[in-house]
């Protein structure tokens, strides 16, 4: 069976994607075949293809792509809990890696432990832009964090996937969330999307103004996809027993640790989560409850067919998103999946 899938043979730009016919064979012991229906896109993957994310791809013919919802269609041995025809969404993670596993693409073959089963009532749009945002939001705040009632949560890069993805568990848990954003150019989004405040950089100092919202209090917690030089200004907004988590590195330039103490520093990466039973266990419920309530609802930006893969990524890195990014993947009939 071939299945079309994006590689790429050298890092750059998004022009270094291609889409080929590929073999995909059974799948092996552990893993099951999914039919993909929609892919996710995240800044991870710019930063994979680009050769500056934490780990590097196995070129030539990498694959890429960490998020994906589709239907399962065969699995292999040694896999409990799923069968043929199971909904499911997919969250490919550092353990295994992009470049064999990659999801962008109409068939793959993935470890069933990447694998969150899909209630029929989420389409699979839903189901691609979930797991890696919503994860994450909830497992810096909440877990991490341990952001609660009345507490405030300062979230910066406020309008990706991520960022609105925090502002919907930070009002699911009762907290107050206030937005961060480059320009004002996004603030009634923001708005709309739930947050209490949005604080723009083209008008307003950070720490001035979120000085302003609080009395003076700070945030209890401070969650930050940026990074760069100026952490350790931003870590003046962070409330007295606060926490400072630092999720992406947006800036590129190098981090000075923070010396505004005494202060809590997280690094935080999805095995904070995911390599927890405990915690994941309690992430997936709370998820799917927000799901089914609509208290937790993906921000779609908007939706490429797999064909304009390139142009898709240019538009993920020409920052004028709000929320999640989706490629549709054609069904075999030739309709969108």
């Amino acid at each position: 069976m071939k299945a079309r899938t994006v590689l790429f043979d050298e890092v750059g730009g998004p022009d270094v994607l291609r889409i080929e016919e590929v073999e995909l064979g059974a799948p092996g012991s552990g893993e099951v075949r999914v039919r993909v229906e929609a892919v996710g896109l995240n800044r991870a993957e710019a930063l994979f293809r680009a050769g500056a994310y934490y780990y590097q791809p196995d070129l030539p013919a990498s694959r890429i792509g960490a998020e994906a919802a589709g239907v399962v269609e065969a699995v292999g041995p040694e896999v409990e809990g799923f069968a043929a025809g199971d909904p499911v969404s997919v969250l490919v993670t550092a353990t295994g890696g992009m470049s064999p596993y990659g999801v962008y693409a109409e068939r793959v073959n993935v470890p069933a432990s990447t694998l969150f089963p899909r209630h029929p009532s989420v389409d699979a749009v839903t189901g691609a832009a979930t797991w890696l945002s919503y994860l994450t939001a909830y497992g810096a705040l909440v877990e991490v964090g341990r952001l609660g009632p009345g507490d405030t949560a300062l979230i910066t890069a406020a309008s990706s996937s991520v960022g609105v993805a925090a502002i919907q568990v930070a009002n699911l848990v009762g907290a107050v969330p206030i937005a961060v954003t480059r320009t004002a150019a996004k603030r009634e989004q923001l708005l709309k999307a739930g947050a209490a405040q949005v604080i723009c950089l083209d008008e307003d100092d950070v720490v001035t103004r979120l000085g302003e919202l609080t009395d003076g209090a700070g945030a209890r917690v401070v969650f930050d996809a940026v990074g760069g030089p100026e952490l350790p200004r931003l870590a003046r907004t962070v409330a007295r027993d606060g926490t400072l988590v630092v999720y992406g590195w947006l800036d590129g330039r190098p981090t000075p640790l923070p010396m505004h103490w005494p202060l809590a520093v997280y690094g935080f990466a999805l095995p904070a989560v995911l390599g927890h039973e405990d915690r994941k266990r309690r992430a997936v419920v709370f998820i799917e409850s927000g799901l089914r309530s609509g208290a937790l609802a993906p921000l779609i930006d908007r939706t490429f067919p797999l064909e304009a893969i390139a142009d898709a990524h240019r538009h993920m890195e020409g920052n004028g998103q709000v929320g999640k990014i989706v490629v549709t993947v054609g069904r075999e009939d030739g309709g969108a999946a």
